[in-house]
């Protein structure tokens, strides 16, 4: 059985610990996100009015951002295996971790909380376009249940690529030169200015068929991004990943990294046993 956990109620208790770590977390951002964060990243980080000194009540996070897409937040207790992830984005709502990292862990955290989420995530939630993608990638997870169960392991690594080079570390072209549009680096004050302008960081436009059967380790900074030129194309391109899947050109990509580990396989298997019951 997994052990999904969707809060019920959205208010929570931070303490007075929790809240200094965010304002110092917030207050070390804003001068990179003026310098390396994407247009409509900044509009969305206005659009939400944050206060930079304590960590916003989602109900407060959603009275902004329903309005805007109609996405919502929603409170996260435990972990959410992938297929229930994605599903929530096609209903338009966003798992959100509620928990506070230590103030001992200011530059790295191997799993999201909620300054990763609101911060990284939760802005570019306000752009209808992005939305929309995260819509789209939602509705591939169905079509990714429908495959053979002996290839869903590849077609849920895929996925996991994609939303990868993506959704947590896609840079956009603009006029002024790349821009950060990924969660993982508009939530990380070292990353976010590495990944623009260290030389140590291979950046190319998006390659689909490349970023698939292109692994990757989520413990040190990035060393390959990829870069779309605006969120009307990663919509475009999440439709291709969608037809790929139903041609099977999913269902053998590279191995390696990530590891698709029990509870995402079998989040993918229940609902595909579900879908054929019905």
């Amino acid at each position: 059985m997994v052990n999904t956990i969707f809060l019920q109620g959205e208010t929570q208790t931070y303490t007075a610990e929790n809240n200094a770590t965010w304002a110092r977390l917030y207050a070390r951002m804003l001068p990179q996100w003026k310098r390396y964060a994407n247009p409509r990243y900044l509009e969305g980080i206005e659009c939400l009015a944050f206060d930079p000194c304590r960590i916003p009540q989602l109900e407060e996070v959603n009275r902004f951002l329903c309005p805007r897409t109609g996405f919502r937040a929603r409170g996260v207790g435990g972990y959410v295996p992938a297929f229930e992830f994605f599903d929530c984005l096609k209903n338009r709502e966003f798992p959100t971790t509620v928990t506070m990292r230590h103030p001992d862990q200011l530059d790295y955290l191997p799993e999201p909380d909620i300054f990763h989420d609101i911060v990284g995530h939760v802005p570019m939630h306000t752009d209808k376009a992005f939305a929309a993608t995260l819509v789209r990638f939602g509705e591939c997870a169905h079509t990714a249940a429908e495959r053979d169960p002996r290839v869903i392991a590849s077609v849920i690594r895929a996925m996991a690529r994609f939303f990868w080079f993506t959704v947590e570390f896609g840079l956009m072209e603009s006029p002024e030169g790349l821009k950060a549009y990924g969660s993982g680096l508009l939530s990380s004050h070292g990353e976010l200015a590495y990944s623009l302008t260290s030389p140590e960081v291979q950046r190319f436009p998006m390659q689909l068929e490349w970023v698939i059967n292109q692994g990757f380790e989520i413990d040190h900074y990035q060393p390959l991004l990829f870069s779309v030129g605006g969120f009307e194309q990663l919509y475009e391109l999440v439709g291709v990943l969608e037809k790929w899947m139903r041609e099977g050109r999913l269902d053998h990509v590279s191995g390696g990294e990530p590891a698709v580990n029990e509870r995402d396989l079998e989040s993918f298997l229940r609902s595909s046993s579900g879908d054929r019951q019905n």
